[in-house]
């Protein structure tokens, strides 16, 4: 890199004064500013490019080893799937050869397990301790006659 200290900057002052005058150096001076700001802003996007098709590079690469980990997640699980289907078929086969009891109701007693319930547990929850007939039930709710 070139070494500009102030002895040199000083050095070509002088000389650029002496060179160009003193009535065009400043719009020279702003011109060459000018310059160096668009050639750093330049200079800048470049680097910024070349960073990003680097994260991009390493965003390919990430991407590709991610969806390696999927295939093979998705193969190891296609095969035990397809083995758990053999076993599951071999179990059925074994099932279905005798043949299965068939389906016989308990027979509780419901009347036994109503008349299990405490009586004061009945009166707080509303629970009926009596059957009524429909009859009954009509004839309990009228409403009483007018004489």
């Amino acid at each position: 890199m070139i070494d500009l200290g102030i002895s040199k900057m000083a050095l070509i002052g002088a000389v650029a004064l002496i060179v160009i005058g003193p009535e065009k150096l400043p719009r020279v001076a702003r011109t060459v500013g000018a310059l160096l700001g668009k050639a750093q802003r330049y200079v800048s996007d470049v680097k910024a490019e070349v960073n990003r098709s680097m994260d991009l590079d390493e965003l390919k690469k990430m991407r590709e080893t991610v969806e390696g980990a999927a295939r093979d997640v998705e193969n190891s699980i296609q095969t035990s799937a397809s083995d758990f289907e053999k076993s599951w078929s071999e179990v059925a086969d074994a099932a279905l050869a005798p043949e299965p009891p068939s389906y016989k109701h308990p027979n509780k007693n419901w009347r036994l397990k109503q008349g299990a319930m405490p009586q004061w547990y009945k009166a707080r929850n509303g629970v009926r301790t009596r059957a009524l007939s429909g009859a009954a039930r009509v004839a309990r709710f009228r409403p009483p006659r007018a004489r």
